[in-house]
């Protein structure tokens, strides 16, 4: 069994970081590039930044951040928010990202995943879909979660695995902030359908939502943002409770 990860998520409004609840009610939360820095020292395995107002604001991502991370780190990272195109993802890159995440600019150009995983690699290449359930069907939403779609979360996961994505993060809008649980049985079911890595994001609340993910939800990785930013949970005591409770750890 391949060992699970820990991932901090840090999303990024006019450059700090910042949480919600349910993609809403923001607050700042520190320097992205401090906490990256400080998460890296504790333990983290690889980290997530995204620029969340990128799409929504029509933005280009902030090379400029990938640089100064790239300079603090010696743990992978990924970034998203604003990555629309091949020259996009090559900026980031370039400056530091081992990996890029298109979440908006996917669905609304599916060739994107396919030209990006022949350009750089499947590896490099993280499908991130913001998804609510609906009456019991589960709607894939945009421009950080503010316009619902028709698409259908497993179809559209799977369509980008087949198109060449390395991993999938998928976020549960239901879940985002809430701290009551990652949406495991969504997790699963994604799990059984897909051969690709799957980090789980949304509603980590405390270390048994993260071993409970990765047990009964399947994930490969757990993402988490506000109970790391907030000192809630230490990466290191989290580290060692999952080791206790039989989990595979890096």
């Amino acid at each position: 069994m391949l060992s699970k990860r820990i991932i901090p998520c840090l999303d990024i409004k006019d450059g700090r970081t910042v949480k919600g609840v349910n993609f809403v009610g923001l607050r700042d939360a520190g320097d992205p590039v401090e906490l990256a820095k400080l998460y890296a020292e504790e333990g983290a395995d690889e980290l997530v930044l995204l620029d969340i107002t990128a799409t929504h604001e029509k933005r280009k991502t902030v090379v400029e951040l990938a640089t100064k991370v790239a300079q603090q780190l010696n743990i992978p990272f990924t970034i998203g928010g604003g990555i629309a195109s091949v020259e996009d993802a090559h900026a980031v890159l370039n400056a530091g990202a081992d990996k890029i995440s298109i979440n908006s600019a996917a669905v609304k150009n599916p060739q994107l995943i396919n030209d990006l995983s022949e350009k750089f690699g499947s590896q490099c290449v993280v499908v991130a879909i913001d998804a609510k359930e609906v009456d019991g069907t589960w709607f894939v939403h945009l421009n950080g979660g503010r316009i619902k779609t028709d698409l259908e979360l497993f179809a559209w996961a799977k369509e980008a695995e087949e198109r060449g994505a390395g991993e999938i993060l998928f976020t549960s809008m239901n879940h985002d902030g809430t701290k009551a649980g990652f949406a495991n049985e969504a997790l699963a079911n994604m799990s059984a359908l897909l051969n690709i890595p799957i980090i789980a994001s949304g509603g980590a609340g405390n270390m048994q939502h993260i071993r409970d993910t990765f047990i009964h939800g399947k994930a490969d990785a757990a993402l988490a943002a506000s109970i790391f930013h907030f000192k809630e949970i230490a990466i290191p005591d989290l580290k060692n409770y999952l080791k206790k409770e039989g989990i595979s750890i890096r």
